[in-house]
C-alpha cells in the first residue's frame, strides 16, 4: 500500500508539472511570429561628460569676503610688496581709472566704505568688459574648468579682463607676482551670486 501511496504521490507532482509546462509552452506558441522577427532598432545616446556637482548660488557678501580673505586677510590697511592695498589689493592705476583719483592712498587705507564702493565699481566695470565672454562660457567647462560669472569676475580682479579674455580664448594663463593664476581663481570663486 505505501508503494502505490508513493507512486500517486509522484505521478501527482509530474503531472502537475508537465501541465505547467503545457501552459508556457502554448503561450510561447501563442505568440506572433512577426513580434519575435522584428528589427530591433539600436538607439545611441550622448553621453556628456561629467561636469563638477555645482552647490546653490551663495551670495555676494559671502564673495567679497571670500576674495578679500584671499587678497589680505579681510585686512582693509595693508600693503604689499608690489603696493597694492587694502581688503581687495588695489592698486593706485585702477582705483584712478575708476574715479577715486581724489582719494589718497592714506585715506583709502582708512575707508573700509571706499575700499567697499571701489570693489563694487571694479566689478561692475569688469562685468561690461566680459558681458560677452560671460554670456558665451557661463555654465561650460573651459580650459579644464567649470566657468561662472562670479569665478571671470574674480579673476579679472586678479589680472584684468583682457588677460581673462586670453585665457578663455587660448588657455594663456596669467600669472600675478606671487604666481597666483587666471584659472586658479575662477574655480576658487566659481558660483556666487554677484548683486550689484
Amino acid at each position: 500500500m505505501r508503494n502505490f501511496v508513493r507512486i500517486g504521490l509522484i505521478a501527482t507532482v509530474f503531472f502537475i508539472c508537465s501541465a505547467f509546462t503545457t501552459i508556457g509552452r502554448s503561450v510561447i506558441a501563442a505568440v506572433p511570429l512577426n513580434i519575435v522577427t522584428q528589427k530591433v532598432i539600436k538607439v545611441e545616446t550622448k553621453i556628456k561628460p561629467d561636469l563638477p556637482v555645482i552647490t546653490p548660488a551663495k551670495s555676494t557678501k559671502l564673495f567679497l569676503n571670500a576674495i578679500g580673505r584671499r587678497e589680505s586677510s579681510n585686512r582693509y590697511w595693508v600693503v604689499n610688496s608690489y603696493g597694492y592695498m587694502g581688503k581687495y589689493q588695489f592698486g593706485r592705476k585702477t582705483l584712478d581709472k575708476l574715479g577715486f583719483k581724489h582719494i589718497t592712498n592714506k585715506e583709502f587705507l582708512n575707508s573700509p566704505q571706499i575700499q567697499e564702493q571701489a570693489m563694487r565699481a571694479l566689478l561692475k566695470h569688469n562685468r561690461k568688459l566680459l558681458k560677452k565672454q560671460i554670456a558665451k562660457y557661463k555654465n561650460s567647462v573651459r580650459n579644464g574648468v567649470y566657468i561662472t560669472e562670479s569665478g571671470l569676475l574674480a579673476a579679472a580682479h586678479l589680472g584684468g579682463a583682457g588677460n581673462v579674455k586670453k585665457w578663455l580664448r587660448n588657455g594663456k594663463d596669467f600669472k600675478d607676482g606671487y604666481g597666483t593664476s587666471i584659472k586658479e581663481y575662477v574655480t576658487l570663486f566659481g558660483n556666487y551670486q554677484i548683486v550689484l
